[in-house]
Protein backbone atom coordinates (compact mmCIF):
# COMPACT_ATOMS: atom_id res chain seq x y z
CA UNK A 1 0.00 0.00 0.00
CA UNK A 2 1.24 3.43 -0.89
CA UNK A 3 1.36 5.97 1.88
CA UNK A 4 0.21 9.56 1.12
CA UNK A 5 3.09 11.98 1.19
CA UNK A 6 3.03 14.97 3.58
CA UNK A 7 1.91 18.27 1.99
CA UNK A 8 4.84 20.31 0.83
CA UNK A 9 5.23 23.93 1.90
CA UNK A 10 4.95 26.54 -0.80
CA UNK A 11 8.05 28.47 -1.68
CA UNK A 12 8.37 31.69 0.26
CA UNK A 13 7.75 34.03 -2.70
CA UNK A 14 4.31 32.46 -3.16
CA UNK A 15 3.32 33.24 0.44
CA UNK A 16 0.82 36.17 0.43
CA UNK A 17 2.11 37.59 3.70
CA UNK A 18 5.69 37.54 2.42
CA UNK A 19 4.66 39.34 -0.77
CA UNK A 20 2.68 41.97 1.15
CA UNK A 21 5.54 42.78 3.51
CA UNK A 22 8.09 42.66 0.70
CA UNK A 23 6.16 45.23 -1.34
CA UNK A 24 5.73 47.47 1.69
CA UNK A 25 9.44 47.34 2.53
CA UNK A 26 10.41 48.03 -1.09
CA UNK A 27 8.05 51.02 -1.26
CA UNK A 28 9.41 52.39 2.01
CA UNK A 29 12.98 51.96 0.85
CA UNK A 30 12.19 53.67 -2.47
CA UNK A 31 10.55 56.58 -0.63
CA UNK A 32 13.55 56.97 1.71
CA UNK A 33 15.95 56.84 -1.23
CA UNK A 34 13.94 59.49 -3.09
CA UNK A 35 13.79 61.76 -0.02
CA UNK A 36 17.53 61.43 0.65
CA UNK A 37 18.34 62.08 -3.01
CA UNK A 38 16.18 65.21 -3.09
CA UNK A 39 17.74 66.43 0.16
CA UNK A 40 21.31 65.93 -1.08
CA UNK A 41 20.50 67.49 -4.46
CA UNK A 42 18.96 70.51 -2.75
CA UNK A 43 22.02 71.00 -0.53
CA UNK A 44 24.33 70.76 -3.55
CA UNK A 45 22.32 73.32 -5.53
CA UNK A 46 22.11 75.72 -2.58
CA UNK A 47 25.85 75.44 -1.98
CA UNK A 48 26.57 76.05 -5.68
CA UNK A 49 24.57 79.29 -5.55
CA UNK A 50 26.07 80.39 -2.26
CA UNK A 51 22.78 80.15 -0.32
CA UNK A 52 23.06 79.03 3.28
CA UNK A 53 20.69 76.34 4.53
CA UNK A 54 19.20 75.56 7.92
CA UNK A 55 16.69 77.14 10.27
CA UNK A 56 19.08 79.40 12.14
CA UNK A 57 17.65 82.44 10.35
CA UNK A 58 14.49 82.15 12.45
CA UNK A 59 16.38 83.81 15.32
CA UNK A 60 17.08 86.94 13.27
CA UNK A 61 15.24 90.19 13.84
CA UNK A 62 12.11 90.50 11.70
CA UNK A 63 12.20 94.27 11.18
CA UNK A 64 8.70 94.55 9.71
CA UNK A 65 5.35 95.50 11.20
CA UNK A 66 2.33 93.21 11.41
CA UNK A 67 -0.97 95.04 11.15
CA UNK A 68 -2.97 92.56 13.25
CA UNK A 69 -1.19 90.66 16.00
CA UNK A 70 -2.31 88.92 19.16
CA UNK A 71 -0.35 88.18 22.30
CA UNK A 72 1.47 84.85 22.23
CA UNK A 73 1.34 82.91 25.53
CA UNK A 74 4.79 81.70 26.53
CA UNK A 75 4.55 78.82 29.04
CA UNK A 76 6.79 78.77 32.10
CA UNK A 77 7.50 76.04 34.63
CA UNK A 78 4.01 76.05 36.16
CA UNK A 79 2.47 74.93 32.87
CA UNK A 80 3.96 71.48 33.46
CA UNK A 81 1.80 71.15 36.57
CA UNK A 82 -1.25 72.22 34.53
CA UNK A 83 -0.53 69.61 31.85
CA UNK A 84 0.06 66.98 34.54
CA UNK A 85 -3.25 67.82 36.24
CA UNK A 86 -5.03 67.78 32.87
CA UNK A 87 -3.70 64.34 31.93
CA UNK A 88 -4.37 63.02 35.44
CA UNK A 89 -7.92 64.37 35.44
CA UNK A 90 -8.71 62.89 32.04
CA UNK A 91 -7.26 59.51 33.03
CA UNK A 92 -9.24 59.42 36.30
CA UNK A 93 -12.44 60.46 34.49
CA UNK A 94 -11.92 57.78 31.85
CA UNK A 95 -11.32 55.11 34.49
CA UNK A 96 -14.41 56.11 36.49
CA UNK A 97 -16.56 56.28 33.35
CA UNK A 98 -15.43 52.87 32.08
CA UNK A 99 -15.79 51.24 35.51
CA UNK A 100 -19.28 52.59 36.15
CA UNK A 101 -20.53 51.72 32.67
CA UNK A 102 -19.16 48.21 33.12
CA UNK A 103 -20.99 47.82 36.45
CA UNK A 104 -24.28 49.50 35.59
CA UNK A 105 -24.31 48.64 31.89
CA UNK A 106 -25.66 52.09 30.98
CA UNK A 107 -24.81 55.75 31.08
CA UNK A 108 -23.39 57.55 34.10
CA UNK A 109 -25.73 58.99 36.67
CA UNK A 110 -25.50 62.59 37.78
CA UNK A 111 -23.28 61.88 40.78
CA UNK A 112 -20.57 60.06 38.88
CA UNK A 113 -20.85 62.47 35.94
CA UNK A 114 -20.24 65.36 38.33
CA UNK A 115 -17.16 63.60 39.72
CA UNK A 116 -15.81 63.02 36.20
CA UNK A 117 -16.39 66.66 35.26
CA UNK A 118 -14.59 67.78 38.42
CA UNK A 119 -11.48 65.77 37.64
CA UNK A 120 -11.44 66.59 33.90
CA UNK A 121 -12.43 70.30 34.10
CA UNK A 122 -12.25 71.77 37.58
CA UNK A 123 -8.92 70.21 38.60
CA UNK A 124 -6.94 71.59 35.60
CA UNK A 125 -8.63 74.99 35.94
CA UNK A 126 -7.81 75.21 39.65
CA UNK A 127 -4.21 74.23 38.91
CA UNK A 128 -4.01 76.92 36.24
CA UNK A 129 -5.43 79.43 38.71
CA UNK A 130 -2.80 78.68 41.35
CA UNK A 131 -0.04 78.86 38.71
CA UNK A 132 -1.58 81.77 36.78
CA UNK A 133 1.67 83.71 36.86
CA UNK A 134 3.46 80.94 34.99
CA UNK A 135 2.21 82.10 31.57
CA UNK A 136 3.84 85.15 30.05
CA UNK A 137 2.10 86.97 27.21
CA UNK A 138 4.59 88.16 24.57
CA UNK A 139 3.56 90.82 22.07
CA UNK A 140 5.16 91.13 18.66
CA UNK A 141 7.20 94.17 17.70
CA UNK A 142 9.53 95.00 14.82
CA UNK A 143 12.52 93.91 16.91
CA UNK A 144 11.06 90.43 17.47
CA UNK A 145 12.41 87.34 15.76
CA UNK A 146 11.13 85.58 12.68
CA UNK A 147 9.91 82.77 14.94
CA UNK A 148 7.55 85.07 16.82
CA UNK A 149 6.36 86.58 13.53
CA UNK A 150 5.46 83.11 12.24
CA UNK A 151 3.73 82.36 15.55
CA UNK A 152 1.60 85.50 15.14
CA UNK A 153 0.69 84.43 11.60
CA UNK A 154 -0.23 80.95 12.83
CA UNK A 155 -2.48 82.42 15.53
CA UNK A 156 -4.21 84.60 12.93
CA UNK A 157 -4.75 81.57 10.68
CA UNK A 158 -6.13 79.45 13.52
CA UNK A 159 -8.41 82.29 14.61
CA UNK A 160 -9.94 82.54 11.14
CA UNK A 161 -10.19 78.75 10.84
CA UNK A 162 -12.01 78.21 14.13
CA UNK A 163 -14.45 81.08 13.62
CA UNK A 164 -15.08 80.04 10.02
CA UNK A 165 -15.79 76.40 10.96
CA UNK A 166 -18.26 77.31 13.70
CA UNK A 167 -20.02 80.10 11.79
CA UNK A 168 -20.30 78.15 8.52
CA UNK A 169 -21.79 75.16 10.37
CA UNK A 170 -24.57 77.17 12.04
CA UNK A 171 -25.28 79.20 8.91
CA UNK A 172 -25.30 76.04 6.79
CA UNK A 173 -27.77 74.42 9.21
CA UNK A 174 -30.13 77.40 8.92
CA UNK A 175 -29.89 77.41 5.12
CA UNK A 176 -30.49 73.65 4.98
CA UNK A 177 -33.59 73.93 7.17
CA UNK A 178 -34.75 76.84 5.00
CA UNK A 179 -34.40 74.72 1.86
CA UNK A 180 -36.51 72.00 3.47
CA UNK A 181 -39.14 74.51 4.61
CA UNK A 182 -42.65 74.20 3.11
CA UNK A 183 -42.59 77.97 2.61
CA UNK A 184 -42.09 78.43 -1.15
CA UNK A 185 -40.37 81.82 -0.97
CA UNK A 186 -37.97 80.83 1.83
CA UNK A 187 -37.07 77.57 0.10
CA UNK A 188 -36.32 79.34 -3.20
CA UNK A 189 -34.24 82.05 -1.52
CA UNK A 190 -32.13 79.45 0.27
CA UNK A 191 -31.74 77.51 -2.97
CA UNK A 192 -30.47 80.56 -4.84
CA UNK A 193 -28.16 81.34 -1.91
CA UNK A 194 -26.60 77.90 -2.29
CA UNK A 195 -26.38 78.00 -6.08
CA UNK A 196 -24.92 81.50 -6.17
CA UNK A 197 -22.21 80.97 -3.55
CA UNK A 198 -21.21 77.50 -4.70
CA UNK A 199 -20.60 78.68 -8.25
CA UNK A 200 -18.68 81.87 -7.50
CA UNK A 201 -14.93 81.52 -6.84
CA UNK A 202 -13.88 82.16 -3.28
CA UNK A 203 -11.23 84.68 -4.29
CA UNK A 204 -13.87 86.71 -6.15
CA UNK A 205 -16.08 86.71 -3.05
CA UNK A 206 -13.18 87.92 -0.90
CA UNK A 207 -12.58 90.78 -3.34
CA UNK A 208 -16.27 91.64 -3.23
CA UNK A 209 -16.48 91.86 0.55
CA UNK A 210 -13.19 93.72 0.91
CA UNK A 211 -13.16 96.18 -2.00
CA UNK A 212 -16.86 96.61 -2.80
CA UNK A 213 -18.41 96.48 0.67
CA UNK A 214 -15.91 97.32 3.42
CA UNK A 215 -13.77 99.82 1.53
CA UNK A 216 -16.86 101.90 0.74
CA UNK A 217 -17.42 102.71 4.42
CA UNK A 218 -16.72 106.31 5.60
CA UNK A 219 -13.26 107.38 6.76
CA UNK A 220 -12.20 107.58 10.40
CA UNK A 221 -13.39 111.14 11.03
CA UNK A 222 -16.86 110.31 9.67
CA UNK A 223 -17.20 106.99 11.49
CA UNK A 224 -20.64 105.50 11.95
CA UNK A 225 -21.47 105.92 15.65
CA UNK A 226 -23.50 103.07 17.14
CA UNK A 227 -24.61 103.98 20.64
CA UNK A 228 -21.55 106.05 21.46
CA UNK A 229 -19.30 103.06 22.15
CA UNK A 230 -19.20 101.19 18.81
CA UNK A 231 -17.66 102.85 15.75
CA UNK A 232 -17.58 101.58 12.18
CA UNK A 233 -15.37 102.93 9.39
CA UNK A 234 -13.16 101.68 6.57
CA UNK A 235 -10.40 100.87 9.07
CA UNK A 236 -12.63 98.39 10.87
CA UNK A 237 -15.14 97.94 13.67
CA UNK A 238 -14.03 99.36 17.05
CA UNK A 239 -15.58 97.83 20.17
CA UNK A 240 -15.09 98.13 23.95
CA UNK A 241 -12.55 95.69 25.35
CA UNK A 242 -12.78 93.63 28.52
CA UNK A 243 -9.79 94.30 30.76
CA UNK A 244 -9.29 91.54 33.38
CA UNK A 245 -8.93 92.56 37.01
CA UNK A 246 -7.98 90.66 40.16
CA UNK A 247 -11.15 88.54 40.29
CA UNK A 248 -11.07 87.52 36.62
CA UNK A 249 -9.63 84.06 37.33
CA UNK A 250 -12.24 83.22 39.96
CA UNK A 251 -15.02 84.48 37.69
CA UNK A 252 -13.73 82.39 34.77
CA UNK A 253 -13.57 79.28 36.95
CA UNK A 254 -17.14 79.94 38.10
CA UNK A 255 -18.33 80.17 34.48
CA UNK A 256 -16.59 76.90 33.57
CA UNK A 257 -18.07 75.13 36.58
CA UNK A 258 -21.51 76.52 35.72
CA UNK A 259 -21.21 75.16 32.18
CA UNK A 260 -20.16 71.79 33.57
CA UNK A 261 -23.22 71.88 35.83
CA UNK A 262 -25.45 72.57 32.83
CA UNK A 263 -24.03 69.45 31.17
CA UNK A 264 -25.00 67.46 34.27
CA UNK A 265 -28.52 68.92 34.15
CA UNK A 266 -28.93 67.97 30.49
CA UNK A 267 -27.68 64.43 31.12
CA UNK A 268 -30.08 64.06 34.03
CA UNK A 269 -32.98 65.30 31.90
CA UNK A 270 -32.18 62.81 29.14
CA UNK A 271 -31.88 59.99 31.66
CA UNK A 272 -35.30 60.83 33.13
CA UNK A 273 -36.74 61.00 29.61
CA UNK A 274 -35.44 57.52 28.83
CA UNK A 275 -36.58 56.04 32.16
CA UNK A 276 -39.96 57.72 32.70
CA UNK A 277 -40.82 59.34 29.38
CA UNK A 278 -40.93 62.79 31.02
CA UNK A 279 -37.90 65.07 30.70
CA UNK A 280 -36.55 66.86 33.74
CA UNK A 281 -36.48 70.62 34.12
CA UNK A 282 -33.69 72.22 32.14
CA UNK A 283 -34.34 75.90 31.49
CA UNK A 284 -34.73 77.35 34.99
CA UNK A 285 -31.98 75.28 36.71
CA UNK A 286 -29.55 76.00 33.87
CA UNK A 287 -30.25 79.74 33.88
CA UNK A 288 -30.02 79.82 37.67
CA UNK A 289 -26.66 78.08 37.61
CA UNK A 290 -25.26 80.10 34.70
CA UNK A 291 -26.31 83.41 36.25
CA UNK A 292 -26.23 82.69 39.96
CA UNK A 293 -22.78 81.13 40.39
CA UNK A 294 -20.84 83.78 38.38
CA UNK A 295 -22.87 86.55 40.06
CA UNK A 296 -22.01 85.15 43.49
CA UNK A 297 -18.31 85.03 42.63
CA UNK A 298 -18.59 88.58 41.26
CA UNK A 299 -19.96 89.81 44.60
CA UNK A 300 -17.32 87.98 46.64
CA UNK A 301 -14.18 88.65 44.58
CA UNK A 302 -15.11 92.09 43.27
CA UNK A 303 -15.44 93.33 39.72
CA UNK A 304 -13.55 90.83 37.49
CA UNK A 305 -13.52 92.94 34.32
CA UNK A 306 -13.65 96.59 33.31
CA UNK A 307 -14.58 98.06 29.94
CA UNK A 308 -12.01 99.96 27.90
CA UNK A 309 -13.92 102.14 25.42
CA UNK A 310 -12.43 103.25 22.08
CA UNK A 311 -11.71 106.99 21.95
CA UNK A 312 -10.86 109.01 18.84
CA UNK A 313 -7.51 110.76 19.28
CA UNK A 314 -5.47 112.30 16.52
CA UNK A 315 -5.96 110.27 13.35
CA UNK A 316 -7.36 107.01 14.75
CA UNK A 317 -9.20 105.37 17.62
CA UNK A 318 -7.26 104.36 20.73
CA UNK A 319 -8.29 101.88 23.37
CA UNK A 320 -10.86 99.14 23.13
CA UNK A 321 -10.54 96.42 20.52
CA UNK A 322 -11.23 96.29 16.83
CA UNK A 323 -11.93 94.04 13.88
CA UNK A 324 -9.89 94.99 10.84
CA UNK A 325 -11.60 95.00 7.42
CA UNK A 326 -9.15 92.34 6.19
CA UNK A 327 -10.10 89.97 8.99
CA UNK A 328 -13.81 90.70 8.56
CA UNK A 329 -13.72 90.18 4.78
CA UNK A 330 -11.83 86.90 5.13
CA UNK A 331 -14.13 85.49 7.83
CA UNK A 332 -17.33 86.59 6.06
CA UNK A 333 -16.13 85.33 2.68
CA UNK A 334 -15.05 81.93 4.00
CA UNK A 335 -18.19 81.54 6.11
CA UNK A 336 -20.63 82.34 3.30
CA UNK A 337 -18.74 80.28 0.72
CA UNK A 338 -18.37 77.15 2.84
CA UNK A 339 -21.86 77.46 4.39
CA UNK A 340 -23.36 76.85 0.95
CA UNK A 341 -21.57 73.48 0.74
CA UNK A 342 -22.41 72.68 4.37
CA UNK A 343 -26.07 73.44 3.70
CA UNK A 344 -26.22 70.83 0.94
CA UNK A 345 -24.41 68.28 3.10
CA UNK A 346 -26.78 68.84 6.01
CA UNK A 347 -29.85 68.83 3.76
CA UNK A 348 -28.83 65.54 2.16
CA UNK A 349 -28.15 64.05 5.59
CA UNK A 350 -31.60 65.07 6.86
CA UNK A 351 -33.33 63.72 3.77
CA UNK A 352 -31.40 60.44 4.07
CA UNK A 353 -33.16 59.67 7.36
CA UNK A 354 -36.06 57.29 6.84
CA UNK A 355 -39.44 58.96 6.47
CA UNK A 356 -40.86 56.50 8.96
CA UNK A 357 -38.72 58.03 11.72
CA UNK A 358 -40.46 61.38 11.31
CA UNK A 359 -43.90 59.77 11.14
CA UNK A 360 -43.22 57.71 14.27
CA UNK A 361 -42.12 60.81 16.15
CA UNK A 362 -45.25 62.68 15.09
CA UNK A 363 -47.35 59.72 16.21
CA UNK A 364 -45.89 60.27 19.68
CA UNK A 365 -47.27 63.85 19.61
CA UNK A 366 -43.82 65.40 19.41
CA UNK A 367 -43.48 68.95 18.14
CA UNK A 368 -41.68 69.63 14.87
CA UNK A 369 -38.75 71.19 16.71
CA UNK A 370 -38.50 68.12 18.93
CA UNK A 371 -38.71 65.82 15.92
CA UNK A 372 -35.82 67.62 14.25
CA UNK A 373 -33.69 68.00 17.41
CA UNK A 374 -34.26 64.60 19.04
CA UNK A 375 -34.99 62.21 16.15
CA UNK A 376 -33.80 63.52 12.78
CA UNK A 377 -30.56 65.43 13.44
CA UNK A 378 -28.90 62.77 15.67
CA UNK A 379 -29.41 60.19 12.92
CA UNK A 380 -28.37 62.59 10.17
CA UNK A 381 -25.10 63.36 11.97
CA UNK A 382 -23.81 59.89 11.08
CA UNK A 383 -24.08 60.88 7.43
CA UNK A 384 -23.12 64.54 7.78
CA UNK A 385 -19.86 64.30 9.75
CA UNK A 386 -17.57 62.60 7.16
CA UNK A 387 -18.22 65.01 4.23
CA UNK A 388 -18.36 68.09 6.44
CA UNK A 389 -14.86 67.25 7.66
CA UNK A 390 -13.62 67.97 4.15
CA UNK A 391 -15.21 71.43 4.31
CA UNK A 392 -13.44 72.19 7.60
CA UNK A 393 -10.17 71.19 5.96
CA UNK A 394 -11.03 73.46 3.04
CA UNK A 395 -11.49 76.41 5.41
CA UNK A 396 -8.06 75.83 6.93
CA UNK A 397 -6.37 75.61 3.53
CA UNK A 398 -8.38 78.34 1.78
CA UNK A 399 -7.50 80.78 4.55
CA UNK A 400 -4.16 81.14 2.75
CA UNK A 401 -6.02 83.31 0.20
CA UNK A 402 -5.82 86.05 2.83
CA UNK A 403 -2.65 87.26 1.15
CA UNK A 404 -4.83 88.62 -1.68
CA UNK A 405 -6.56 91.13 0.62
CA UNK A 406 -3.62 91.90 2.91
CA UNK A 407 -4.58 89.89 5.99
CA UNK A 408 -1.38 88.84 7.84
CA UNK A 409 -1.95 85.11 8.01
CA UNK A 410 0.69 82.38 8.19
CA UNK A 411 1.36 82.31 4.44
CA UNK A 412 1.50 86.10 4.11
CA UNK A 413 4.01 86.53 6.94
CA UNK A 414 6.02 83.56 5.70
CA UNK A 415 6.19 85.17 2.25
CA UNK A 416 7.56 88.37 3.77
CA UNK A 417 10.23 86.40 5.63
CA UNK A 418 11.07 84.50 2.44
CA UNK A 419 11.62 87.75 0.55
CA UNK A 420 13.87 89.13 3.29
CA UNK A 421 15.94 86.03 4.06
CA UNK A 422 15.86 84.14 0.78
CA UNK A 423 15.36 80.83 2.64
CA UNK A 424 12.77 79.52 0.18
CA UNK A 425 13.20 75.80 0.88
CA UNK A 426 12.92 76.20 4.65
CA UNK A 427 9.87 78.50 4.46
CA UNK A 428 8.03 76.22 2.06
CA UNK A 429 8.86 73.27 4.31
CA UNK A 430 7.46 75.13 7.32
CA UNK A 431 4.29 75.95 5.37
CA UNK A 432 3.80 72.33 4.37
CA UNK A 433 4.48 70.98 7.86
CA UNK A 434 2.18 73.44 9.64
CA UNK A 435 -0.76 72.99 7.27
CA UNK A 436 -0.27 69.23 7.40
CA UNK A 437 -0.45 69.33 11.22
CA UNK A 438 -3.57 71.55 11.15
CA UNK A 439 -5.30 69.19 8.70
CA UNK A 440 -4.35 66.10 10.71
CA UNK A 441 -5.63 67.68 13.94
CA UNK A 442 -8.96 68.59 12.32
CA UNK A 443 -9.29 65.10 10.85
CA UNK A 444 -8.41 63.44 14.15
CA UNK A 445 -10.93 65.53 16.08
CA UNK A 446 -13.72 64.89 13.57
CA UNK A 447 -12.90 61.17 13.44
CA UNK A 448 -13.18 60.97 17.22
CA UNK A 449 -16.54 62.77 17.10
CA UNK A 450 -17.67 60.54 14.23
CA UNK A 451 -16.89 57.45 16.27
CA UNK A 452 -19.04 58.83 19.09
CA UNK A 453 -22.11 59.40 16.88
CA UNK A 454 -21.64 56.32 14.70
CA UNK A 455 -24.21 53.55 14.94
CA UNK A 456 -22.83 50.70 17.07
CA UNK A 457 -24.14 47.32 15.98
CA UNK A 458 -24.88 44.66 18.55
Amino acid sequence: MSHSSAPQKAVFWRNPQVRIWSFQILMLAAFIWLAVSMYENTLINLGTRGISSGFGFLKNEAGFRIGESSGIPLPQGGVLWFLLSLVTGLCISKFISSYQKKISGGSLNCKWLSICLFFSVALPVLTLYFFRNSIEIIHYSESSSYTLALAVGLVNTLKVTVIGCVASTFLGLLIALGRLSPNWLLSRLCRWYVELNRNLPLLLQLFFWYFIVLQQLPNVRRSINLGGWIFLNKRGLFLPALVPQGGAWAFSIAVILALAGVVVIFRRSNRLLNDTGTPGKILLPSLGLLIGLPALVWLISGQPFTLDFPVFKGFNFHGGTGLTPEFTALVVGLTIYVSAFNAEIIRSGIQAVSKGQREAARALAMKETQVMRIVILPQAMRIIVPPITSEYLAIAKNSSLAVAIGYPDFVSIGGTILNQSGQAVEIVGIWMGVYLCISLLISMGMNIYNSKVALVER
